[in-house]
């Protein structure tokens, strides 16, 4: 059923998703701006983007798309959970696991395991990553926050834009990083030489990442990362930037590293975020897996 609504001068100059979200309100913001990127809303009968600022006496009608039915099988995974409420969950993603289906991968993902855990997740994020807030590489382990509904979907991606999400990491590197804290402040993009990479280009998209010394090796460092951005592969494409890429990684380490199984050595040891019910700060923390931990030892041994 199409609806219809007329601006009026109180309207005026706000932006379309906005004032839609005062509108409809059953409606989240995210909905919105999909539904507007999926061209179901109309301005005097012309498609517009989410920050198109209305006039009065412009007409406004949208038709909201019927629900997609979720066609993912839950599969019985076993899969860590941290903590879980009627809001959120904390999952510890093993390495080796990939987020969510996407092509080559449309079985055996956290989001099947997900489902077959718990049938309440967030559909913001459409039919094939339910609940899915951030993710982290297939062959990166750690924590995840995933939302059970759109409101703590909602507050959760709020948090992680305005950056008051607390996410470390913890890596391995090659070679013996000479000072102990640093900053890595520059944007990530497509790589032009390689579509298939990211990298750091001029015109690529804010990003950064901080980091302390925690372990000096002959030539290896163990450093734990902060992410103030959560940009695609950043803390491989920032510490191969400073000549110190992560040992084992396939896509931006050398050939010649350490012999992992899983792939690169890092792992999403915690994560502290705002409850978005009870407003609460709460933060969760987990050690590597045996693999990076048994790597470590072995270097402590050798040094």
């Amino acid at each position: 059923m199409k609806e219809i609504y007329e601006v009026t001068e109180a309207d005026e100059s706000k932006r379309i998703d906005k004032l839609l979200r005062e509108i409809i309100e059953d409606a989240s913001r995210s909905q919105i701006q999909t539904w507007l990127k999926d061209k179901h809303v109309q301005v005097d009968e012309e498609f517009v983007k989410n920050n198109y600022k209305v006039q009065a006496g412009q007409v406004i009608t949208w038709q909201v798309p019927e629900p997609q039915p979720l066609d993912l099988q839950p599969e019985n995974i076993d899969i860590e959970i941290v903590y879980e409420d009627e809001d959120v969950v904390v999952v510890n993603k093993p390495s080796g696991m990939v987020v969510h289906p996407a092509a080559g991968n449309m079985s055996g993902t956290l989001v099947h395991a997900l489902l077959y855990h718990c049938s309440d997740l967030s559909g913001i994020n459409g039919v094939e990553r339910p609940g899915i807030v951030h993710r982290i590489d297939k062959d990166t382990s750690g924590l995840l926050m995933v939302a059970k509904n759109d409101k703590a979907h909602e507050s959760l991606v709020r948090q992680l834009m305005e950056k008051s999400v607390e996410r470390k990491y913890v890596a391995i590197v090659h070679g013996d990083i000479t000072h102990e804290y640093g900053t890595i402040d520059a944007p990530i993009g497509r790589d032009p030489k390689d579509r298939q990479k990211m990298a750091v280009v001029d015109k690529g998209k804010e990003a950064v990442t901080h980091f302390q010394v925690l372990e000096h090796f002959k030539e290896f460092s163990y450093v734990e990362c902060k992410l103030e951005t959560g940009r695609t592969h950043q803390i491989r494409v920032h510490m191969r930037y400073i000549n110190h890429p992560l040992a084992g990684d396939p896509k931006y380490g050398p050939r010649k590293t350490l012999d992992l199984k899983e792939g690169q050595a890092l792992h999403a040891k915690s994560v502290g975020f705002t409850h978005p019910r009870t407003e609460e700060w709460m933060k969760f923390e987990i050690d590597p897996p045996e693999e990076f931990t048994a790597t470590l030892e072995s270097l402590r041994n050798k040094s």
